[in-house]
């Protein structure tokens, strides 16, 4: 059984009651954009980049359950390219009134929907391009894909004063209709192209390679080709089917975006730039609900490549902050990208004209078995208890260029939170001359390789662990530091060092101490004496391999260090800052942290990095299998002992063979 997608209305109901952090529906979208529209404010240039909904600033309890009158309005980005400027407004939608615009000088806005869409077309018109591609062979120019990647940056040429908006979109050559495009890269062609005026600027050619000469296809159509890499004669025969069902429905509820599982409470959200948004997250302990999560997002994202190469050394996208994950979101399908009982959530975005776009089946919830959660047997007796684990999962899934990334919340009913980043799609590639090595990546098929990158995660965590009063610990593992209590040689000890101001709030992992923070609240203790918190257990730690010196070390200041703590300031969202595209400044982090606030026993935000490092290889072509990257956090000292022991045991039929 498949449950209905939640449909949200698009019209505005008169009378109808939304939740404050309910994201924006169709209706209120377009009635935002209509306010601006029809305002003095308006120009014929002005274009719509982002429309969300503008959260209202926290209550104290941490929930806006019983409040009244909370303003429903919308933050909008606009950008009027015959100006060259960003504009961000306030909209209250229900009084139809601007309540807020404020110009954004010197800073370009991240992608318009029309630029993904448009760029492909007007640069196979150019004809110095079109030159260039006959130099390779090619004379069908349909057959041409055209990636627009964001500019990165050059060096000052880029800067606001001296650059339109602009992109550099890189070259590939199907061989046929349909057929993969990233086997052929054209390397060492980099086109200029103007965003504001939708023009090719400048042409570069580095000098001709070889387009590959082998299929690199994925697709039942092409695959079975002797000439494709690797080549295969036909599907696999000895896969036998696996259902997933629950003959009694799922455990969850679902009432409008407010989700009830188990024990746990939280609200889902959406907008174009974060996607995926969970709010409000509560456990209910035995009939007392515990807050532990106001809010949690991805915050920033960003690839460095690691190849000096005229086509290649320029790659460095923030795929949020320049594109956005909302608009990336995929719609998603059931028995493919999820399986089981399935609850959607649609998402709604909007055009460059203020028009609303929904996403269907944009963010996917189900329920997962997930292996034994605990088990003993008493030997003496062969009494045996043991209780499965369980998970909700609520996942999202993007797809930016030639990647896809799969963002996947898990709760689990031992009262753990798990973040996993699910990486697969498409590599992109670079040719080289035949008999020659790669310096900077390895050969993922005769002619082609891949180039050596990472990919950073930034995710955001608004904690309020029982109550909004929190502190972060980090939590080292030494020796026993006195010899005379240390005879044996055995003995250790945790140590736990306060992380007192933002000044001491940029942390990094210690393999030798197997550190890790915990997020406590000091006013609410344990039968122990010790304060009730959750920790936050590192994985997947990557060493970065930006170098000082580049652009992108200070574009990317949040990847230098693993973890950022600061006191919670509504305004700071974004690991790289607002707006960061075709800008060289260290913006976000290192700013938050610069005013050097108290930590202990306040409104604290975690900033937690993971990664993924790629030295690619022929098994991640022609499409990768999943890499998988990211975190949990863990009650440690939150409960009186183990939060899933009232786990009720299997029925006998469901663990015995027939």
């Amino acid at each position: 059984m498949t449950m209905d997608s939640t449909v949200l209305g698009t019209e505005l109901t008169e009378g109808a009651t939304r939740y404050p952090l309910d994201p924006l529906t169709g209706a209120e979208i377009e009635a935002a954009a209509a306010v601006i529209t029809g305002s003095d404010y308006a120009t014929p240039t002005l274009k719509f980049v982002m429309i969300q909904l503008a959260e209202p600033a926290k209550t104290a309890d941490l929930t806006f359950k019983g409040c009244q009158d909370v303003p429903r309005q919308a933050f909008v980005t606009m950008y009027d390219a015959a100006a060259k400027l960003i504009y961000e407004a306030i909209v209250d939608i229900e009084a139809r009134v601007i309540d807020s615009w404020t110009p954004i000088p010197g800073r370009f806005p991240s992608y318009l929907v029309e630029h993904m869409t448009g760029v492909e077309e007007k640069v196979r018109e150019d004809p110095r391009w079109q030159e260039a591609v006959r130099k390779r062979g090619v004379t069908d120019f349909s057959l041409a894909m055209i990636d627009p990647w964001p500019a990165g940056y050059y060096g000052a040429q880029d800067d606001h004063d001296n650059s339109p908006l602009i992109c550099r979109p890189l070259t590939f050559i199907r061989a046929a209709a349909s057929e993969n495009g990233y086997a052929r890269p054209v390397e060492g062609l980099i086109v200029t192209f103007d965003l504001d005026t939708m023009t090719v600027l400048d042409i570069e050619d580095h000098g001709v390679v070889a387009l590959p000469g082998k299929g690199g296809n994925y697709t039942e159509q092409f695959m079975f080709s002797p000439d494709n890499r690797p080549a295969f004669s036909g599907f696999r025969e000895d896969v036998k089917t696996i259902e997933i069902t629950q003959p009694d429905g799922p455990s969850f509820t679902v009432d409008g975006w407010n989700v009830k599982w188990q024990k746990w409470s939280l609200r889902v959200g959406f907008n174009p730039r974060e996607g995926l948004v969970l709010h409000e997250i509560t456990y209910d302990d035995r009939g007392t609900v515990r807050p532990i999560m106001y809010r949690a997002a991805l915050s920033e994202m960003v690839v460095p490549y690691g190849d000096s190469s005229p086509t290649h050394w320029n790659k460095n996208v923030f795929d949020m902050g320049e594109v956005g994950m909302g608009f990336s979101a995929n719609p998603l399908t059931l028995g493919c990208d999820c399986l089981g009982e399935i609850f959607y959530f649609d998402g709604t975005v909007n055009d460059s004209d203020g028009n609303a776009v929904t996403i269907p089946n944009a963010i996917c919830m189900h329920e997962e078995d997930y292996g034994i959660s605990w088990k003993h047997t008493d030997f003496r007796t062969g009494e045996v208890e043991v209780r499965r684990s369980r998970r909700l999962v609520i996942s999202m899934i993007c797809t930016v260029g030639n990647y896809e990334y799969g963002f996947f919340w898990y709760l689990y009913n031992d009262a753990s939170i798990e973040m996993e980043v699910k990486l697969t799609g498409v590599l992109t590639t670079g040719a080289v001359p035949e008999g020659e090595t790669p310096r900077w990546g390895k050969m993922v098929a005769p002619g082609m390789y891949g180039p050596n990158h990472q990919h950073f995660f930034n995710f955001r965590m608004d904690m309020s662990v029982d109550g909004p009063g929190n502190s972060v610990y980090e939590v080292d593992s030494i020796p026993e530091p006195d010899p005379a209590l240390n005879p044996h040689h055995n003995a250790w000890i945790t140590r736990d060092t306060l992380v007192g101001s933002e000044a001491e709030g940029a942390r990094d992992w210690d393999h030798a101490t197997g550190r890790y923070w915990k997020v406590v609240n000091p006013s609410k203790l344990n039968e122990f004496g010790a304060p009730v918190g959750y920790k936050l257990m590192p994985k997947d730690i990557v060493p970065v391999m930006v170098q000082e010196g580049s652009v992108i070390y200070d574009r990317a200041r949040f990847v230098q260090h693993n973890l950022w703590v600061t006191k919670y300031d509504p305004k700071e969202l974004y690991a790289a800052g607002d707006y960061m595209y075709q800008c060289a400044e260290a913006q976000g982090l290192p700013q938050f942290v610069a005013d050097d606030a108290p930590l202990e026993d306040t409104d604290v935000v975690l900033w937690y990095t993971v990664g993924a490092h790629h030295v690619v290889c022929p098994e991640d072509w022609p499409v990768m299998p999943c890499h998988y990257t990211g975190f949990k956090l863990k009650p440690v000292g939150f409960f009186d002992g183990n939060p899933a022991l009232d786990l009720p045991p299997s029925p006998p039929k469901a663990c015995h063979a027939k």
